[in-house]
């Protein structure tokens, strides 16, 4: 139950009992009020509108006729069961701005996809909800007072402890807890970024790239300059070229190619860095956690002596994208420059949260449950290869090496839009390249496959439509 907010109009038009009744009514009907949702009763609601009570009375007898609410007895008026009617009908309503056709297309396209190889999903099946749950009750149980506070802006010390202390042994990074900054998600982290290397930064990003982090370094009217890779990622040439301030990398699995940087490229980005005061590497190590093949890759922090290493990490893909706890390491100077300027913002993640987190990864769920879902994903990553096998006549597979993704590019001639629409009519989505792309792709038609969503007979169903959407013999 809730107050409810309603205009009534006293200027002689409708009685008030019918505006308290069409108010309701409408609120049902667009689904606002959900089933089962108790309403104010007739007291309450009369004294918070300021009528008589007999004029509630009134609005709601109607309502009870027509079907809308029911009446429990001893517990008050709640919403009936019909709220999915109301939504059904919304939906088959085409909107102003489109023609029927288009409604009708929408509509049927987001339908048909049965198979959906999204390069973002990750699998759900594994997360050890009990462990979640039993951490949870017991922080909330034995909390005391302080964990209801403010707490640091830079997130808990204790939190800040355990990452540092786990990107040391998993990704080699060399950091002190009070480097470490804690925030609700990479977009949160790249705006604070904003606020310490200022404003219209030139920056350079791989082509192609991250699409959301470029969507957000152009918001800032950042000067962005894109730069075409080679088999080992960002090439540094065009770094000195362009006078760069900045360059935005991901050398441990480029997304969404796949590239895994090489020792001698990072050096050169290293060194590239090292000449001049205010340059800096922004390093997004994505999804580094999942590696099928060779030994571990560092991170790139973990080479930089210099202090050029902006270190972006997060634990949406290993744990859940709803924990929203990504994480910030700060060379000392930028540190420095936080603390001057940026210090007063709030951390944005709960220190609840925060607590079950540490908690998590301090007592080893954390390691227990990416090992387990390291065996999930790699069975299903070896699946998709093995079932990919007739493709290779006409397409490239690559990117296999890590991440929950794989790149299929054409060998000869094709089209990206046709592969993705053809894909589409047998029920299947795939991802274009293109939609990575900062500037119009030169090269061939490639497309992504994702396979962390879905199951292995999701993924076999799916790539035997693939077969037949492009004619895999």
């Amino acid at each position: 139950m809730y107050e409810m907010t309603i205009r009534l109009r006293t200027d002689g038009g409708k009685c008030l009992y019918e505006q308290i009744y069409e108010h309701i009514k409408s609120e049902i009907r667009d689904g606002k009020l959900l089933a089962g949702e108790r309403l104010p009763s007739t007291r309450f609601l009369a004294e918070y509108l300021q009528v008589a009570r007999s004029t509630v009375d009134y609005a709601y007898g109607q309502l009870l006729t027509e079907g809308y609410i029911e009446s429990r007895p001893c517990r008050g008026y709640f919403v009936c069961p019909i709220e999915e009617l109301f939504r059904l009908e919304g939906q088959n309503r085409t909107r102003p701005e489109e023609t029927p056709g288009e409604a009708q297309k929408e509509d049927s396209g987001a339908a048909a996809y049965r198979w959906d190889f999204s390069p973002y999903d990750i699998d759900m099946s594994g997360f050890p909800f009990s462990v979640w749950k039993k951490i949870t009750k017991n922080i909330l149980t034995y909390a005391n007072s302080d964990l209801f506070s403010r707490g640091e802006a830079q997130g808990d010390y204790e939190l800040r402890t355990t990452i540092g202390r786990y990107l040391h042994s998993s990704r080699g990074v060399n950091c002190r807890p009070e480097q470490i900054i804690v925030g609700a998600g990479n977009d949160y982290l790249l705006l604070l970024l904003e606020k310490i290397l200022g404003r219209h930064v030139r920056i350079a990003m791989e082509n192609p790239t991250y699409a959301r982090s470029y969507r957000i370094f152009r918001s800032f009217a950042y000067d962005i300059v894109t730069v075409d890779m080679d088999g080992q990622g960002m090439r540094v040439e065009p770094l000195e070229r362009e006078n760069v301030r900045a360059a935005y990398v991901m050398p441990s699995h480029q997304f969404p190619t796949g590239v895994v940087m090489p020792i001698r490229r990072r050096l050169e980005l290293l060194k590239w860095a090292a000449g001049a005061p205010d340059r800096y590497l922004i390093e997004d190590d994505y999804d580094s956690e999942f590696r099928f093949r060779g030994k571990p890759i560092p991170a790139l922090q973990a080479s930089d002596e210099m202090g050029k290493v902006i270190y972006l990490g997060s634990f949406s893909k290993a744990i859940a994208p709803a924990i929203r706890v990504s994480f910030m390491v700060l060379p000392e100077p930028l540190l420095e420059r936080y603390r001057r300027d940026c210090s007063f913002y709030s951390c944005t993640v709960s220190r609840i949260d925060q607590s079950i987190l540490n908690e998590f990864i301090r007592d080893g769920y954390f390691e227990r449950h990416l090992n387990k879902m390291r065996k999930i994903y790699r069975a299903k990553h070896e699946l998709l290869l093995e079932l990919l096998v007739p493709f290779q006549k006409k397409f490239i597979v690559s990117g296999e090496n890590a991440g929950l993704h794989l790149l299929l590019t054409a060998r000869t001639a094709a089209d990206e839009e046709t592969l993705v629409r053809l894909a589409g009519e047998q029920g299947v989505r795939v991802y274009g390249l293109s939609e990575d792309m900062a500037k119009e792709p030169a090269g061939k038609a490639s497309v992504l496959l994702g396979f962390g969503g879905l199951d292995a007979e999701q993924i076999r169903e799916g790539v035997e439509r693939l077969k037949t959407a492009w004619n895999i013999k």
